[in-house]
């Protein structure tokens, strides 16, 4: 496999037909590891995200999406799925040569999308409100559960579908339409989803999808009066804003940022299987993830033992060529990134910190690849242990006893994920109630099931996608107070 000789074209997708921007301008993207042009974009504005919302709000109160009943939105949801395993090959190599990540990886999640959009379907039947028959003989209580209407949604570069389908499904499948902005790094499996879900059968104006920057397009999108939710991954930084703009209109805000998540190691752990997770934690992606285990917490009595094999094993990992299938970590996403993470190398350097290996840019162009890299001597309070580097960085931190491996864990302002190898199960459990986070593996890392909802603590988020609980995140309450028979006395008489 190979980059393209000219970059691919796309088109917006708005009230169900592809579109240029307003003003006609386009954007390009080049690959991060080969530096030649693989897509040409729309460049949105904010008249274009007004034209988004305009088709997403007339779809939801004159279409019949939210009028269907729950089988019906289920086969075309499935109908989705089944045009993503299709398209899988294409999508893969299109995230590869915007995102850089490997090209197994990127088939790996085009199946992971599908399925969610397999199991949002099961959810579009089981959109449950509630009955009160305990009210006296002469009153019904009910409470419906009905879709919110509008949602915005803003979605980061490092997994564009695979994110996107942790959202969109579950929004369409209790009636909601949506309008979705991917990063401007990485818009391109978006936009084609847009036109494989028309395919699928999905109504004109359900599912509008614009390519643009944050400014304006993404900030517009959040603060716009006509979008009744803001769906959001990407960076706490970020996330702060789109709160601040979607309080012009007290819309509802679900968040999923940042993370510096602990992989915490005890004694007694299955070594090999621990060492093998925490590699794979911290370098998947390029350690451009969100649930990255960019802490390693090792008990104090194996740490030499840990410590020499997480150098040895990083030293080994393949990086290169994403299109290569023998590559585990590709390149860095933009020049903005690799100087973020270099900056952090630095700074881990001048607190005191020790660089075991890596550390630097890899003589390897026009890519932006950066080596696997390990610190020891990393105490908790140092920036390179608090702070989300997004970054093939690992943080080596020992601690005595499970009470301080709590304590170091819950010591930064995030509160994603967690990783805790034990063989025992009173630590496994004391530990995953002592953890401020929203998800915990128990003897595994970033293993999970559409069944199973994922969102953070603290400021990693507010809300939660997946699973049943995801249908909360989407839809309204409504309290009908049903009074039967005689409708008592007048109060104006009494």
């Amino acid at each position: 496999m190979k980059a393209p000789e000219q970059a691919y074209r796309y088109q917006m997708w708005v009230g169900g037909r592809p579109v240029e921007a307003v003003s006609g301008r386009r954007f390009v993207r080049e690959s991060p590891a080969h530096g030649v042009p693989v897509g040409e974009y729309p460049f949105a504005e904010r008249e274009d995200v007004d034209l988004a919302v305009a088709a997403a709000r007339k779809a939801f109160e004159e279409g019949p999406w939210p009028k269907l009943s729950g089988a019906e939105r289920a086969k075309l949801l499935l109908k989705g799925a089944e045009q993503i395993r299709t398209h899988a090959e294409e999508l893969a190599l299109i995230e590869t040569l915007e995102s850089g990540k490997p090209i197994a990886q990127a088939r790996f999640e085009m199946e992971w999308a599908a399925g969610l959009w397999d199991y949002a379907a099961t959810l579009a039947r089981h959109v449950y409100g509630d009955t009160y028959n305990a009210l006296g003989a002469e009153a019904v209580g009910l409470v419906f559960r009905e879709p919110i209407g509008v949602v915005g949604m803003i979605t980061p570069w490092n997994f564009p579908l695979l994110i996107i389908s942790q959202k969109l499904p579950f929004a369409l499948a209790v009636g909601c339409t949506a309008v979705v902005k991917p990063s401007e790094l990485t818009p391109g499996t978006t936009l084609r989803l847009a036109e494989l879900l028309a395919a699928a059968g999905i109504p004109p104006g359900v599912v509008n999808v614009i390519s643009g920057e944050g400014i304006p397009a993404g900030a517009h999108l959040a603060g716009h009066p006509e979008v009744d939710m803001i769906s959001f991954t990407g960076s706490t930084e970020v996330g702060r804003a789109i709160l601040q703009s979607a309080g012009t209109n007290l819309k509802r805000v679900g968040l999923e940022l940042g993370g510096k998540n602990p992989h915490i190691i005890f004694a007694d752990a299955d070594l090999d299987a621990a060492l093998e997770a925490a590699v794979f934690g911290v370098y998947f992606n390029a350690g451009q993830c969100c649930n990255s285990g960019s802490r390693l917490l090792v008990q104090s009595t194996v740490a030499e033992r840990v410590l020499e094999a997480i150098i040895s094993r990083s030293k080994s990992v393949p990086v290169g060529d994403p299109l290569d299938e023998r590559t585990k970590v590709g390149p860095l996403v933009s020049e903005e990134q690799l100087a973020k993470v270099e900056m952090y190398v630095s700074l881990g350097i001048q607190q005191g910190a020790r660089l075991c290996t890596g550390g630097s840019r890899l003589p390897m162009r026009p890519g932006r690849y950066f080596a696997p890299t390990v610190f020891e001597n990393v105490s908790p309070e140092m920036r390179i242990a608090k702070e989300e580097i997004f970054g093939p960085v690992l943080a080596v931190i020992q601690f005595r006893d499970a009470e301080e491996a709590a304590r170091i864990a819950n010591n930064t302002m995030y509160g994603l994920s967690a990783g805790v190898w034990t063989r025992d199960v009173d630590t496994a459990l004391s530990m995953c109630r002592s953890i401020r986070a929203g998800t915990i593996w128990v003897n595994s890392f970033m293993d999970g099931a559409p069944e199973l909802c994922f969102g953070g603590y603290k400021q990693s988020g507010l809300g939660r996608e997946l699973g049943r609980f995801s249908i909360g995140e989407f839809t309204e309450l409504k309290t009908v107070y049903l009074k039967l028979g005689a409708k008592g006395s007048s109060w104006l008489r009494d």
